[in-house]
C-alpha cells in the first residue's frame, strides 16, 4: 500500500471545521466517541429533499472525527470528507448523489467479486462443526484447535464450520447490511516439534478483510462489549460471560478506522487482545481511537491469559473482566496504581525489551529488541549497504507483525520493493519468474506501507503523512532513508 504523494496529499480537516460545516448546511448531528453521527444522505427518497428532522431520522451516517471519512451503515456507502461535501452540494442542487466514489479501475471490483465467489464455494463445502457425522472426528477436531470446552451451541450461534480438505476452521464474514456472505477466514494448525502455530488465510485478502467477527449477534440495545484479537477468544468469552464479544480482523496488529462506526453504540468497551506485552501495547493504542473514557484493558499475566486459555484453565472470565483497568488515568497517580504494571515489566523482562530480530541475533545483544517510541540511527559512507541492511532489518520485524511505514527518499519504491521481495523470498526471482506471483502474494499480506515522497520534502508534509499512517494503519515502526535526501543538503546545518 502506498500513502499519498506530495502532489496529491489527503487534505486534512479538523473536527471544528467538520462541526461548522454541518451546522452551516443545516445537518443535525450527535457527538459520538470516535465519530459524529448524522442522518444518511443515501437513504432518503428524492435527492432534492432536505434531510428529515433530527427527531425522526435514523442517524446511520458516521463521520470519523480524525480524518473526516464517512460510512453509512444502512447502505455501506463510504468515502472521504471531500466526497461527503460533494454529495451535500449535489443534494442542494437537486442532483443525483454519487454514493461511493467510482473505483479507478474495474480490477478491484473484479477481485472482490471473485473473492466472494471463492468464499461462497468454500462455505458451501464446509460442514457445520457441530454436525460432523462422526462424533470422534468432532472431538478430535475440537481438541486440535484447543476448543474442547467450547459447546456446540456456541459454535452454532457463531456459525463456525470445518473444511475437511484443508483441516481448517471457517469463520464467516456476513454483511452488516443484508447478511450476505462477504468473505471468510480459514484457520489451520501447524505443528513444529512441540510448538503449535495457527496459520490464517482470508478471502478477500487481509487488506480488504474487514470482518468484526460476531457483529451480526450484537443487539441494538447492547451497551457493553469485549474486543478480542482472535475468533476463538470471542467464542470462549461469549460462552463464559454472555457479554457481546467481537474479534478484530487482524488481531492486535491493526484496528482499521472504517470499523469504528460499528462500535459507537457501546458505552463500555473492554479490550482483551492476547497474552503478551505486544497485545497490551496494542490495546492501549486502540483505546485512544475508541475514546479512552469508555475503554478498559485486561492486562496479560499468568492469571489473566487470553480468553480461550482462561476458559480451558477453568478461570472465572467474568471476574477477570471486572478487574480490567480503566484506559484513562488522572494526571497524577500513586505507586499503588502502577505496581501491577511494574510487576508485569519485571516478570516479562524479555518482552519489555521489544520484538526480537529473527535474522540478527547479534543485533539483539546490542539493541535488545524493537521498542515503540525509540529512535535508532544507522550511519555509514555512501555504498556501504545502509539501505540493503535496513530493508532486511525492517522486513524481519514486519514478518513478525510489526506494522511498518517506509519513507524512501533516495531510491524509488519499485526498486526498494524489489530488494525487499528478494530478501523475503531468500532467492533471486529473476531466475525463477514462475515463482513471482506466489511470493508477491505472500509479500502483499505483510503490514507494510510506503510513502511516495522522493528527494527533498517539506518536513511538515512528511510528518502529517506519518501521523495519518499511524491512525489509519496503527504503524509502530517508521523507517526514513535517508535523512540527508529528505531534508536537502542546504538544511543539514539547521536544527530541524
Amino acid at each position: 500500500d502506498v500513502l499519498p504523494s506530495p502532489e496529491g496529499p489527503v487534505p486534512s480537516v479538523s473536527i471544528t471545521e467538520i462541526r461548522q460545516y454541518l451546522r452551516a448546511q443545516g445537518i443535525p448531528f450527535h457527538d459520538g466517541y470516535s465519530c459524529l453521527h448524522t442522518p444518511s444522505l443515501f437513504t432518503s427518497g428524492r435527492e432534492d429533499q432536505p434531510l428529515p428532522p433530527a427527531a425522526s431520522a435514523p442517524y446511520t451516517l458516521f463521520i470519523d472525527k480524525t480524518t473526516g471519512s464517512f460510512l453509512c451503515t444502512a447502505t455501506l456507502a463510504e468515502g472521504t470528507w471531500q466526497d461527503f461535501q460533494a454529495n451535500v452540494e449535489l443534494r442542494h442542487r437537486g442532483l443525483r448523489h454519487r454514493g461511493v466514489p467510482a473505483p479507478s479501475s474495474e480490477e478491484p471490483e473484479e477481485d472482490t467479486r471473485r473473492a466472494r465467489e471463492d468464499a461462497r464455494c468454500i462455505w458451501d463445502r464446509a460442514l457445520p462443526l457441530w454436525e460432523l457425522l462422526d462424533e470422534d472426528e468432532t472431538s478430535k477436531t475440537k481438541a486440535m484447535f484447543g476448543i474442547s470446552l467450547v459447546t456446540d451451541a456456541t459454535l452454532k450461534r457463531f456459525g463456525v464450520r470445518y473444511l475437511r480438505a484443508a483441516k481448517s476452521l471457517v469463520f464467516p464474514w456476513f454483511s452488516p447490511r443484508d447478511a450476505t456472505l462477504k468473505g471468510l477466514k480459514l484457520v489451520r494448525v501447524e505443528k513444529k516439534g512441540d510448538a503449535i502455530t495457527y496459520v490464517e488465510e482470508t478471502l478477500p485478502r487481509f487488506d480488504s478483510y474487514r470482518n468484526l467477527f460476531g457483529l451480526p449477534l450484537v443487539g441494538r440495545r447492547d451497551t457493553e462489549l469485549v474486543l478480542t484479537g482472535w475468533e476463538l477468544d470471542a467464542l470462549a468469552l461469549h460462552q463464559a460471560t454472555g457479554v457481546a464479544s467481537l474479534a478484530l480482523p487482524r488481531g492486535a496488529t491493526c484496528l482499521p478506522p472504517v470499523l469504528l462506526p460499528y462500535l459507537e453504540q457501546f458505552k463500555r468497551i473492554t479490550l482483551w487482545l492476547g497474552e503478551d506485552l505486544r497485545s497490551w501495547e496494542a490495546a492501549k493504542l486502540f483505546a485512544r481511537k475508541l475514546s479512552l473514557k469508555r475503554c478498559s484493558l485486561v492486562r496479560p499475566g499468568n492469571l489473566q491469559p487470553r480468553p480461550l486459555e482462561a476458559l480451558n484453565q477453568g478461570l472465572n472470565l467474568t471476574k477477570i473482566l471486572r478487574a480490567a483497568l480503566p484506559a484513562s488515568h488522572k494526571s497524577i497517580v500513586s505507586f499503588r496504581q502502577l505496581r501491577e504494571e511494574v510487576f508485569g515489566e519485571l516478570v516479562n523482562s524479555e518482552q519489555v525489551a521489544g520484538v526480537k530480530w529473527a535474522r540478527f541475533p547479534e543485533l539483539n545483544k546490542l539493541l535488545k529488541g524493537h521498542r515503540r517510541g525509540e529512535l535508532t540511527v544507522f550511519t555509514g559512507p555512501t555504498g556501504s549497504g545502509k539501505t540493503t541492511f535496513i530493508s532486511e532489518y525492517a522486513l524481519d520485524l514486519c514478518m513478525q507483525g510489526v506494522c511498518t511505514l517506509w519513507g524512501s527518499f533516495e531510491i524509488n519504491n519499485v526498486r526498494l520493493a524489489k530488494i525487499m521481495l528478494t530478501q523475503f523470498a531468500t532467492q533471486r526471482l529473476e531466475d525463477q519468474l514462475e515463482l513471482y506471483d506466489e511470493w508477491a502474494d505472500r509479500f502483499e499480506d505483510l503490514p507494510l506501507y510506503f510513502m511516495t515522497f522522493h528527494g527533498q520534502q517539506n518536513i511538515k508534509t512528511v510528518i502529517d503523512t506519518m501521523q495519518h499512517a499511524v491512525y489509519m494503519y496503527d504503524i509502530t515502526h517508521v523507517v526514513v532513508d535517508n535523512l540527508q535526501f529528505m531534508m536537502g543538503h542546504e538544511h543539514l546545518s539547521v536544527d530541524r
